[in-house]
């Protein structure tokens, strides 16, 4: 037995000693007490199919050099070697079984071991030891790798437990060994290791047997274990069990339900248009009451004092023209609006609708199969033109053309002057029953005069009364051209509509109201304004145009248009 000083490593527990204890402890000398047979003791556990496998992976081992004290000069690993088909016949073979040929030494050079190599020993798969090199003088410490780990094995997890009983064995030398290949130095600046002239040199190792309730204290380092000590092979076939941190939530199998689309109308949703009306209502009051000041603050100079003087809004009409409004005049403006009305919401209908519900065909023209919707504006259409001519006839015939149609050049300067003081909200003095303002005899003459004939002659090149074959006068008369103005047209009546309602009612209700509908006036401006005639039959033809907007539906129309044509379904 020599004494020897170990080299120490790590501590086995946090913040302790390194280990092994300080010390020299007594080690077996190789070549004088190696036992003579260095029979391994074998566990099997497992068929021989895959005992064959965990020889296969011992090579997967950590090593642990021991320190050198004076008389060792280097030390040297030892490389595993494994046979491909271990048995038992052929672990207790003396002679020991051709080796495993592997990766060459060198770049270029032959499998190693060489070819007919034999193991030193016969025994299991050597695991790698630390081996001093030949020396005649110097001992030879031999320890095992360190048996940390745990081996998976049939779905079990096992510990490696420090054998119990086990003796050391030495290892023995290979005579004739092959000069090991050297690599890094192991200290900065030394030489490359292992020294040269190193061979390898196989070991007589020992099975570990294992113990499924050995506890984590039990765990060996390497310095304590044997020189001839072999470790258990580690399965690394299948991961580690592991403790699940993370889990996933409910979105992982849950997933939210989308909102449905919102409903449009147009281009809008409710929402937006609610907010575009908001927008749009807050804008134009900033616009208006900006515009309000502005003209205030324009007619209150000297300059245009003088021009509202001039030009106070209006001018005397010819000799001969007639003074208030006769009966029928107040009948042909209910119809009007009365038709009005409905050809917006028709014409509205005919370009929204995509799917009619049903069709009309004339009964002398197949062919010519429309909507009932179209029929219907297009009827509309002819009595509200019928309705024209008789009400622009009655004008020239009575001398009302007069009011609505400019007689002098003075009627530009006297509307400017009207549209600036409307704007400023100190409206002119004006009495319908006896002279329009400028500015309204513009508005009427242009909506007579020019937006009904424009409406006329639009509608017609795009109805099925236009003749298709009229070659030269389509060329002349694209229907492009009608389709562009029409639609404007019915916009300017929406809101020639809009403004001559809403001046009706903040110029004096009443008194416009008995003019219009009840044929009832005065010279005078603040006659019959009590009179609430003219507004009961304003509610009276409101009754009846709402419920004409009612019942404009196919299931009403269809009757009537049967009197016409033919009413189909397709």
């Amino acid at each position: 037995m020599a004494t020897r000083m170990l080299r120490r490593g790590l501590p086995r527990v946090a913040g302790g000693e390194p280990w092994p204890p300080a010390g020299d402890v007594e080690v077996t000398d190789a070549a004088s007490e190696a036992p003579a047979d260095a029979t391994s003791r074998v566990v099997e556990r497992e068929s021989a199919a895959t005992e064959t496998k965990r020889i296969e992976r011992a090579e997967r081992v950590e090593t642990a050099a021991p320190a050198a004290e004076e008389g060792f000069d280097s030390l040297t690993v030892a490389q595993p070697v494994s046979s491909p088909q271990a048995s038992p016949s052929s672990l207790n073979d003396p002679q020991g079984a051709t080796l495993r040929r592997g990766l060459p030494r060198t770049p270029g050079g032959e499998p190693w071991p060489p070819a007919g190599a034999e193991a030193a020993a016969a025994t299991p798969p050597p695991a790698p030891i630390i081996s001093a090199p030949p020396s005649a003088s110097a001992p030879t410490v031999a320890t095992a790798p360190t048996l940390r780990g745990v081996e998976r094995a049939e779905g079990e997890t096992k510990r490696v437990e420090r054998p119990q009983g086990v003796e050391t064995s030495a290892p023995v030398a290979a005579s004739g060994g092959e000069t090991l290949r050297r690599g890094l130095p192991r200290a900065p600046g030394g030489e490359p290791w292992p020294p040269a002239g190193i061979t390898a040199v196989a070991a007589v190792t020992v099975a570990v047997e294992e113990d499924l309730a050995a506890p984590a204290d039990d765990f060996i380092e390497a310095s304590e274990i044997p020189a001839s000590t072999a470790v258990a092979t580690v399965d690394v076939s299948t991961p580690l069990p592991f403790q699940r941190t993370v889990f996933p939530g409910k979105n992982a199998f849950t997933r939210a339900v989308p909102a449905p689309e919102p409903k449009r109308i147009g281009p809008f949703t409710k929402a937006q248009w609610a907010g575009a009306v908001i927008v749009g209502g807050i804008g134009l009051l900033g616009a208006a009451a900006m515009a309000v000041l502005f003209v205030r603050w324009l007619l209150s100079l000297s300059g245009m004092q003088d021009f509202l003087q001039t030009y106070p809004g209006e001018y005397h009409l010819p000799e001969g023209a007639p003074v208030g409004f006769p009966g029928w005049l107040g009948w042909q403006h209910f119809f009007n609006v009365f038709l009005m009305v409905l050809i917006i919401r028709s014409g509205l209908s005919v370009r929204n609708d995509k799917r009619p519900t049903a069709f009309w065909t004339a009964r002398g023209n197949k062919k010519s199969k429309i909507s009932l919707t179209l029929w219907f504006h297009q009827s509309l259409d002819i009595l509200w033109l019928v309705n024209g001519i008789v009400f622009v006839v009655l004008l020239f015939v009575t001398g009302q053309w007069m009011r609505v149609i400019p007689t002098s050049w003075e009627v530009f300067p006297n509307a400017l002057s009207a549209a600036l003081q409307y704007v400023s909200l100190d409206w002119p003095t004006e009495n319908g029953w006896v002279n329009y303002n400028s500015l309204q005899q513009l508005a009427y003459g242009t909506t007579i005069f020019i937006a009904a004939p424009l409406a006329a002659i639009t509608g017609v090149r795009m109805s099925g009364i236009w003749p298709k074959n009229a070659t030269k006068l389509n060329k002349a008369y694209p229907v492009e051209w009608a389709r562009a103005l029409h639609f404007p047209v019915m916009l300017y009546f929406v809101v020639f509509i809009a403004i001559h309602v809403f001046l009706v009612f903040a110029t004096g209700a009443l008194r416009n109201l008995n003019h219009m509908y009840a044929a009832q006036g005065s010279t005078d401006p603040n006659a019959y304004a009590d009179n609430w005639t003219g507004f009961w039959f304003l509610v009276a033809s409101l009754v009846v145009i709402a419920a004409a907007w009612v019942a404009a539906r196919p299931l009403v129309l269809a009757p009537i248009a049967k009197l016409f044509g033919n009413v189909s379904a397709r």
